[in-house]
Parts: C-alpha cells; sequence; structure tokens
C-alpha cells in the first residue's frame, strides 16, 4: 500500500511532463504555420524589390519610348543622353514602384502606381478621332473630370496648368497618352496641382510616359530615436543634445504650420489618414514635406469614404481618420471627427516631448508644461464638431506658444 502514493506521483510527473511536451509541440506548431502564412502573404502582396527588376522595367519604359507610345520630358535623359541614371531600388508595393535615380548630378525619385504603361486604361476618344483634331476644350473637361473623379475637386480651366502644358506637334497623341496615365495617378496630381501652392509637398520634376520623377528628401523612421535624420538634412553641426533639441522644436513648429496649411488654405482642407513618420520627410531647413499621399482627401472624397454602414463606431475608423456610427440609422457621420494634428500630437509629438528626447536643454517647467499641451491634444474628445474645433484651435494656438518659448530658451543658451 506505501507504493501507491508514489505511483501517484510518478503518474502526475508524467502527466505533467506530457503536457508541457504537448504544449511546447503545439506552439512549435503554430510559430511555423504563423511563419508560412506571412511568408505567403508577403508573396502575395508585395514584390521583392530588385535591381535587376527594376532596370528591366525602366528598358520597357524606354522601349515603349522608341515605339513613339509614350512620351515626356525625361525621356530624353533617360533612354538616350543617359543623363537619368538609375541608382536603386527602394520599393515596390501593391503594385506601385518606386525607385531612386541620379539626374544630372542630383538624387530624384521615379514613381508609378502600375509597371507597364498598356496598364493604364486608355483614352477612348482617341481611337475616334485624329489627335491634331481633338478639341481643346474636350480635353480640358476630360481632365477636369477625371480629376474630380480622382480627388473628389472640381477644377476651371485656368488651373489646369500643372496638368496640362497644351503643347502639340508630331507626338501630340504620345503626349495625350502619357498624360491620361499620369491623371489616373493620385499621388501625381496632388504633388503637380500643389506645386505652385504648398513647401509642404514634394516637387514633382518631370515625368517620362507613367512615370514621373520627385526629389529625393529622406523619409522619417518609427526606428530612428528623433523620427528623423536631422545630421542628414542638415550636417553634423545638429549632432550634439542641443543641437538635435533645435532641430526638433523647429521640425514640431513646421508640422503645425503644415497642420495650419492644409486645413486653411485650399478650397477644401486636406486630410491625412496615415500618419506615420515614413510618410514625411524635411528639407535642408527643416520644412515638413509630406512625401506619400496615397492616403491624403480633399473634403469631399473623405465625406464619400466616410459616410458608410455601421454597426458601431469602430465600424467608422478609416486609418487615422475617425467618424461616429449614428445608430438610429446605422451609417457613418459624413465629417471627420478627429483631425490632424490630433494624430500628429500622438503619432509624432508624443514621442519627442519626453525627458528623455530633450534632455536638460529645455527648461523642466517648460518641458512639462509641452508633454501636457500634447496629451490634451492627441487626447481631445469628440464631443460636437463645434466643441472639437474650438478644443483644436486651442491646442495648435498652446503648441505654438510653447515651441517657440522652447527656441527661445535654446537661442539665450548660446549667448
Amino acid at each position: 500500500m506505501r507504493g501507491i502514493p508514489g505511483f501517484k506521483r510518478l503518474r502526475l510527473k508524467i502527466w505533467r511532463r506530457c503536457t508541457l511536451l504537448f504544449f511546447l509541440f503545439w506552439a512549435a506548431c503554430w510559430l511555423v504555420a504563423g511563419t508560412f502564412l506571412f511568408l505567403v502573404h508577403s508573396s502575395v502582396f508585395s514584390e521583392r524589390c530588385t535591381d535587376e527588376k527594376s532596370n528591366r522595367i525602366l528598358a520597357r519604359l524606354c522601349l515603349d519610348y522608341r515605339k513613339g507610345a509614350l512620351t515626356g520630358d525625361l525621356c530624353e535623359d533617360l533612354c538616350v543622353a543617359q543623363k537619368l541614371i538609375y541608382k536603386r531600388c527602394l520599393y515596390y508595393d501593391r503594385g506601385k514602384k518606386v525607385i531612386q535615380a541620379d539626374w544630372r548630378g542630383q538624387s530624384v525619385i521615379l514613381k508609378s502606381k502600375k509597371e507597364i504603361f498598356s496598364s493604364y486604361p486608355r483614352l477612348s476618344l482617341l481611337e475616334e478621332v485624329e489627335a491634331q483634331d481633338f478639341p481643346e476644350a474636350e480635353l480640358l473637361l476630360m481632365v477636369a473630370l477625371e480629376v474630380k473623379n480622382v480627388l473628389g475637386l472640381e477644377l476651371s480651366n485656368n488651373t489646369m496648368g500643372p496638368l496640362w502644358a497644351r503643347r502639340r506637334g508630331p507626338h501630340w497623341k504620345a503626349q495625350l497618352a502619357s498624360m491620361w496615365s499620369l491623371l489616373q495617378q493620385e499621388e501625381y496630381l496632388y504633388f503637380s496641382l500643389l506645386q505652385d501652392l504648398s513647401k509642404h509637398v514634394l516637387r514633382v520634376i518631370g515625368s517620362c510616359g507613367h512615370f514621373y520623377a520627385v526629389e529625393y528628401l529622406t523619409a522619417g523612421h518609427a526606428w530612428h530615436k528623433t523620427l528623423f535624420s536631422v545630421e542628414d538634412a542638415v550636417g553634423a553641426s545638429l549632432a550634439g543634445t542641443k543641437g538635435k533639441a533645435k532641430a526638433i522644436t523647429d521640425i514640431a513648429i513646421s508640422f503645425l504650420d503644415m497642420v495650419n496649411h492644409f486645413e486653411n488654405d485650399f478650397s477644401h482642407q486636406l486630410h491625412l489618414c496615415d500618419i506615420k513618420p515614413e510618410n514625411f520627410a524635411i528639407r535642408n531647413d527643416l520644412t515638413v514635406v509630406a512625401i506619400d499621399v496615397d492616403m491624403a482627401f480633399f473634403e469631399p472624397k473623405m465625406r464619400d469614404i466616410l459616410e458608410q454602414n455601421c454597426k458601431g463606431d469602430e465600424d467608422c475608423n478609416f486609418f487615422d481618420c475617425f467618424s461616429k456610427c449614428d445608430l438610429r440609422i446605422k451609417k457613418c457621420g459624413a465629417q471627420r471627427t478627429n483631425n490632424n494634428l490630433q494624430v500628429i500630437c500622438d503619432k509624432i509629438f508624443r514621442h519627442w516631448f519626453s525627458l528623455n528626447i530633450i534632455g536638460s536643454t529645455v527648461s523642466f517647467p517648460l518641458q512639462f508644461q509641452l508633454q501636457k499641451a500634447v496629451r490634451e491634444c492627441a487626447e481631445a474628445g469628440n464631443k460636437d464638431m463645434a466643441h472639437h474645433r474650438s478644443t483644436s484651435l486651442n491646442s495648435l494656438s498652446k503648441l505654438y506658444h510653447l515651441l517657440r518659448a522652447s527656441q527661445n530658451e535654446l537661442q539665450r543658451s548660446d549667448g
């Protein structure tokens, strides 16, 4: 009878070991399955960015140029004079191709939403009439309709300059086909239309067929301690703690300028629905630039996107743009209930205005006030639109005041 308790203990020990082994086996299976699914997902939804493929894409672009199918002010430099030279592939994403090149000694970015020129729908009227006989008024009307379809904006003829150069000649049909491929790319439309209106968007340098070139700027990144490489932008002079504090303060003020600009200086407010460091860059003067506007929408388009069926508020969240669900009619409100400033405070400013980033370069009371203002800005409630707008204006004003006070403190400490 004495052996029975010992046997029970042995059986219990064996059972525990078996349970542990089973758990480890189960966890390993899930890990292998998860890795497999991740690899499948990556292979299905993204492509490997390689030099070989990028060069092949540009070679095909030049072949279409030599055939007369497409044209553009950069085609000669790319395909004949060799003054636009491939440097490296940056990324492919759901068909979008982003390539770095060297153009006459300066770095540029080549972008296209699709790889092949023939992938873009053709302008059907070109098949029906001779290009030279195509009425200018009808062409401008089609351009305006395409802009309205893509961006939700109604443009007058006198605002078409950046989109249509009104050139006619032997290659006019290729010009029109190339223009039509560019008009179907939201980013190109944003950058082109805002060229002369905003310093906070990338400058368009030129195009060849469906590829367009923009200025090269180093994007921000979440893994970078200061989110943006200020050393790359303005040199080693900002390498020290105080230099970085000055840069962060200047960049933060530029973010506020951009928010104020996008909200008030166009015919419609511009909403940014994907706010993260990777979608912005800084110029040498520390101006913030939106470099990826695939998820940017003017107010008319934003309202169309938000006004969807819903069962709760969570159904009304479109990335960083939120709306509220009207449970009586089970429909999301057409008006956004948060704003660009709120998301920037949450995703950018929170990271910066902590004691470990700025250090002791700014006085503790001012740092504390900044932290409090950023927290209040990021966590602003959504009671009603009038209250929300009032709160947002108050946050904007308070942040401007505190950041300029920080600038003054940093300047005095140099004296």
